[in-house]
């Protein structure tokens, strides 16, 4: 038996395909890769790298608050780039929305991303 149980929120960006948005099992939340839509529009916010990632950790925040959590749950980060030159800026912004200790982190870079975003983030949370 399964204690799987989908978290939505319209305060997050909508699945774009056949995936949660989140997943709460056990103590653990798995938050599907966030990319930078706008919840509302479903476009991308910004060419700005900057501005991607803010709309990332927000949609991040968006999902934990949903599953009753915050993003200082954070246990593991996955960050997808699809150019490491972002790197700094991208650690600029992610040091607004936690704090230590900061979660583990795998960053990588990628050739693509959907809707041409720049970055794309996926967290676990310990509940």
């Amino acid at each position: 038996m399964s204690d799987k149980q989908e978290i939505n929120t319209v305060n997050a960006p909508a699945a774009i395909g056949p995936y949660s948005q989140a997943i709460k099992t056990g103590s653990l939340l798995f938050c599907s890769g966030q990319i930078p839509l706008d919840p509302i529009t479903m476009e991308i916010v910004s060419e700005d790298i900057g501005e991607q990632a803010h709309q990332v950790f927000l949609n991040l925040s968006a999902l934990a608050e949903a599953a009753g959590t915050s993003l200082d749950d954070a246990v593991k980060l996955t960050i997808f780039l699809t150019s490491l030159d972002d790197f700094a800026v991208v650690n600029e912004i992610m040091s607004k929305y936690f704090s230590l200790p900061f979660p583990a982190r795998a960053t990588i870079e990628v050739s693509a991303l959907p809707k041409d975003a720049h970055v794309e983030v996926e967290a676990i949370l310990a509940l």
